[in-house]
Formats: structure tokens, C-alpha cells, sequence
């Protein structure tokens, strides 16, 4: 079995939207009672599945929230239970949508960018953060 053969594929977005008091963004982080962390919605694709189209379902799925992809950011890589993992990641607007706490998602919090980075968990999700920041434009 080849690396390729093992690497678990996934993707994710980070999740923006405009903050309520006019000043600036907010970005979406999940709470993942299983793991005890923040970070942004992802999981792991379908066997098939466009990775866009997985990590827009990933979204809603976590969030309740529909979301308008943006740019394609860094692709993070990195082992999870031994396996090579490669999450696609992409900026991506809120749009509609409710939360609803469940088993694999408990809590979502809408933070600054400074206050998301700091509440990741994981350093590697901090620099997406940045990758976003440096994409979005808001008029």
C-alpha cells in the first residue's frame, strides 16, 4: 500500500461572516466534544466526492449554516492514528443556516480573527486564519 492508497482525504472551510457591530469579520470554530477542541469545520470526503462539494456539506453539516465558497486556501497535511491526512480548505461566507448542538459538534463560537487564532487548538489551523484574512475584502 502506497502512501497515496492511505492518505485520508478531507476538507473544510474556514467560515466568515461579517460581524454583527459593523466592525470587521467573525470566524466560525467548532467544538469537537470527542476530541475536546476548537477548530474549523472539516471531515473527511466521501469516496468520490468533489472536495468542495465535501467541504461545503462539512459545513452545514457542523455548523447548521450554508456557506458561499471563496478562495481555495492552504491544503493542511499531517498524521492523525497513523495515517497521512490532507484537509482541502476554503474560505468561505456564511450564509443562512441554525446551529444545532449534536454528538460530533456541541458548540460553535463567532470570533475576531485574533480571538480564533488563539482559540484553535491545533497550531497548524492557526496560519488558515491568515490565509483568510488575506483573501477576503470587505466593501
Amino acid at each position: 500500500m502506497t502512501d497515496d492508497d492511505r492518505t485520508v482525504e478531507a476538507a473544510g472551510c474556514v467560515l466568515w461572516r461579517r460581524a454583527p457591530d459593523g466592525g470587521g469579520l467573525e470566524i466560525c470554530l467548532v467544538h469537537r466534544p470527542k476530541y475536546d477542541d476548537w477548530s474549523h469545520p472539516k471531515g473527511k470526503l466521501k469516496r468520490g466526492e468533489d472536495a468542495l462539494a465535501g467541504a461545503l456539506r462539512e459545513v452545514e453539516e457542523e455548523t447548521g449554516r450554508r456557506a458561499v465558497p471563496g478562495a481555495q486556501l492552504p491544503t493542511v497535511r499531517y498524521l492523525a492514528d497513523g495515517r497521512p491526512k490532507r484537509v482541502r480548505y476554503w474560505a468561505a461566507e456564511a450564509a443562512e443556516g441554525t446551529f444545532t448542538p449534536g454528538t460530533e459538534v456541541d458548540r460553535v463560537l463567532w470570533l475576531p480573527p485574533a480571538a480564533a487564532r488563539d482559540r484553535l487548538t491545533q497550531p497548524r489551523d492557526r496560519a488558515l486564519v491568515d490565509a483568510l484574512l488575506a483573501t477576503v475584502r470587505l466593501t
